[in-house]
């Protein structure tokens, strides 16, 4: 078994440690967003943790009604530009805190009036270090280069602090419920659409926040299986990528149970009708076919269940390739950037 699967199969528990364990930090961290007032928020990423801030842009703009911008580490590490952050809550997303740019530009904004708040899987980091509050996603070792429970770890403890923000008792009573059904999602049957992968190009297509699980996707098919794959918002791909699809172009949508779905839904069934061998984590789909998936009963926590189910595809894809995704080539664990 490779890292990368036995660490999807860890995820439901790393998710359990860190509903156990996370209150404390997690309630500091909301006491001090609020007594910020924040009129709008940012984050700070790089990758999938990049991939998690974009997640939580939209449930802070659905939630909350306040948008959340991401800021591009470079305007501080390699510009020098000092970003006027009043009345901001900046969140700062990575699981090893490590990279520089990273946690320079979360220092500066904390500089520029920001409460920041560092979500890692590290709570001795240089990125802890230099925020106002930490809150540790309890993971635990990951080891394969590929980030699958630190992402998951990293969605739920962003949507918690959101969720208590919001005072959303569904919402959070739906975060504590995710356990059992993470360990259900990690069984799904995805291999209709392994199969139907069998070249170096395809699309991934979401909404929402849904389309944040999209682009992890296409990340994750990039360095575990060098694939070359692109995720697009179901508002674009109808523009000028769906010039792309050909007869078996392989394509996968990511739906959750919101305003959403019916509509990507028939962007998919139409890209079907011009040849793509398309796939959708939905029941409306009349052309596509249907993905198993785990619903959670709110709809802001179903793309957590469907990362899950993807991530226990790709990994068969990587190794039906023959790569090893738990040490992709030209990467490491790592990455540190200027």
């Amino acid at each position: 078994m490779t890292l990368m699967r036995t660490e999807i199969n860890e995820i439901p528990d790393a998710v359990a440690r860190l509903l156990s364990e996370g209150p404390g930090p997690i309630q500091t961290a909301v006491q001090r967003a609020k007594a910020a007032d924040p009129r709008y928020f940012v984050s700070v990423a790089r990758g999938s943790s990049d991939h998690a801030a974009t997640y939580l842009k939209y449930a802070s703009e659905l939630l909350l009604r306040k948008p959340m911008a991401s800021v591009g580490p470079s305007v501080r590490s390699i510009y020098g530009v000092e970003l006027d952050c009043t009345a901001t809550v900046g969140f700062s997303v990575s699981q090893s805190g490590m990279s520089p740019d990273i946690v320079r530009m979360t220092e500066a904004i904390g500089q520029g009036g920001a409460m920041t708040i560092a979500i890692t899987n590290d709570a001795a980091s240089d990125l802890a270090r230099v925020a106002t509050c930490v809150v540790p996603i309890f993971a635990g070792p990951e080891r394969s280069v590929a980030a699958t429970k630190t992402f998951v770890t990293s969605l739920v403890a962003g949507l918690w602090i959101l969720a208590e923000l919001a005072d959303d008792k569904a919402l959070i009573d739906s975060i504590h419920a995710l356990p059992p059904l993470l360990a259900k999602a990690a069984s799904c049957d995805w291999s209709a659409a392994a199969a139907a992968i069998t070249g170096g190009s395809l699309f991934t297509v979401g909404r929402g926040p849904a389309w944040a699980i999209s682009n992890e996707a296409a990340l994750k098919f990039k360095d575990t299986c060098q694939i070359h794959a692109e995720s697009y918002s179901a508002a674009e791909v109808m523009h000028g990528p769906m010039s792309i699809i050909e007869e078996g172009f392989p394509l996968i949508a990511f739906c959750a149970g919101d305003a959403a779905e019916p509509g990507l839904v028939d962007i998919v069934d139409a890209l079907a009708d011009k040849g793509a061998a398309a796939f959708v984590t939905s029941d409306l789909s009349q052309r596509s076919r249907h993905l198993p998936h785990v619903r959670t009963g709110h709809w802001l926590t179903d793309p957590i269940t469907t990362i899950v189910s993807f991530y226990a595809m790709v990994e068969t894809i990587a190794l039906a390739r023959g790569i090893d995704p738990d040490a992709p080539r030209h990467l490491k664990k790592v990455t540190e950037t200027v």
